[in-house]
């Protein structure tokens, strides 16, 4: 099979990656002849590494490498089953895109969006044949995050959707189905983990590098929240949280924080600039980390029952069943744990408990315990049989 790939940065190469070691050929586009030289140079040096330890034989990264073509132009497109763009986050600048898409493509091929947090509804609103349009959201780095979301639109059809799933699941990805609402499950579920964090630190109950040992140490996660934020790229994450925050009506649980706000204003993206919350620079001060117990024990479970709060209103409202929510943030953005499942453990009286704690204190609608929570504690229930 052929497929397609438009825009070639680190997802959209990583995406290419994953089609080339399926079998299939696959066209990697990006009308910036510097971001094809980068691609080409990055999968270079990742193929040969992959032979240095020994994962794959010389023979095999040659016919690998052979498999991904890479143009400036929509050259052979009209042989692909399936095009992917995974370019930059503008809702018009994606829907002109499938536009000139579709004037060459056939007509089964499906067009698909790596889109983290745009309605796949609008996009498909662009074409003639809005039925081929699917969301089919990658984590990065593509090659190895397993998950794959995969958000079929109010237009998409059953045979879209079906032959999506069967394509993605081919490629030995674990693919999880969600409601085409902003952010999706992962992106949607996990702006706790980011957005309590900074509340906490705004507040000045502790600094970045505490509130991340918390996370690590207490909690289990494999990285800090603000860890994460400088790896991800403060520009990029604040740009989520805004569109997150906008598409929910300004919901007040998905409010974006000043600090971020300055952080991107300022260029302090993270690893990538060497500067983020952390300075990575060669002079950097060591970290200072008040380890009191209860205060670390409090951080921890604060963001925690904020993200369970969310997971339980995605649940709630249908985005997703209660066993892909799980699978979604296990494997999606690697939590220790399913949070429907952490809610069993540490009780759902306890969860409702300390939203209505929180709640009374702040008096914000962003500590609004989900009604499915709140249900469950009066009748005594739980998500999972135990």
């Amino acid at each position: 099979m052929k497929f397609a790939v438009i825009g070639a940065g680190s997802m959209g190469r990583g995406i290419a990656q994953v089609m080339a070691q399926s079998g299939a050929t696959v066209f990697l586009i990006d009308k910036f002849e510097k971001a094809i030289e980068t691609a080409k140079a990055h999968h270079a040096k990742i193929f040969a590494r992959l032979v240095e330890k020994g994962k794959w034989s010389e023979a095999q990264k040659t016919e690998i490498a052979s498999r991904i073509v890479y143009q400036h132009d929509f050259r052979g497109l009209e042989v692909c089953a399936f095009v992917i763009e995974a370019i930059i986050e503008n809702v018009e600048i994606k829907k002109s895109l499938f536009q000139e898409l579709e004037a060459i493509v056939d007509d089964k091929c499906i067009l698909a969006s790596n889109t983290s947090s745009l309605s796949i509804a609008s996009l498909g609103a662009a074409l003639k044949k809005p039925e081929r349009c699917i969301g089919v959201h990658f984590f990065n780095p593509a090659p190895l995050m397993k998950l794959v979301e995969i958000i079929p639109a109010i237009q998409t059809s059953k045979e879209t959707l079906q032959s999506t799933t069967d394509l993605v699941n081919g490629w030995k990805k674990i693919t999880v189905l969600a409601k085409d609402t902003p952010g999706f499950i992962v992106n949607r579920v996990a702006r706790p983990f980011y957005g309590e964090a900074l509340r906490i630190y705004e507040e000045g109950f502790a600094n970045p590098e505490t509130i991340d040992y918390a996370m690590t140490e207490i909690g289990g996660f494999r990285m800090g929240p603000f860890t994460l934020m400088d790896y991800i790229g403060n520009d990029i994450n604040y740009i989520v949280t805004e569109t997150v925050f906008k598409s929910f009506y300004y919901d007040a649980r998905y409010k974006p924080a000043f600090t971020q706000k300055r952080l991107a204003e300022a260029g302090y993206f993270g690893r990538k600039t060497g500067r983020g919350y952390f300075d990575y620079g060669p002079d950097a001060e060591p970290k200072i980390i008040n380890k009191e117990e209860l205060l670390l024990k409090n951080i921890f479970w604060r963001i925690l029952v904020m993200l369970i709060n969310e997971a339980a209103d995605a649940l709630y409202l249908n985005i997703a069943s209660k066993e892909d929510i799980d699978l979604a943030m296990t494997k999606g953005v690697n939590y220790p744990k399913g949070l429907l499942a952490w809610a069993d453990e540490k009780g759902i009286d306890h969860c409702v408990d300390t939203l209505d704690r929180l709640f009374n204190e702040y008096h914000e609608e962003r500590y609004r315990c989900s009604p499915l929570l709140r249900r469950m504690k009066k009748d005594n229930l739980k998500f999972f049989r135990s």
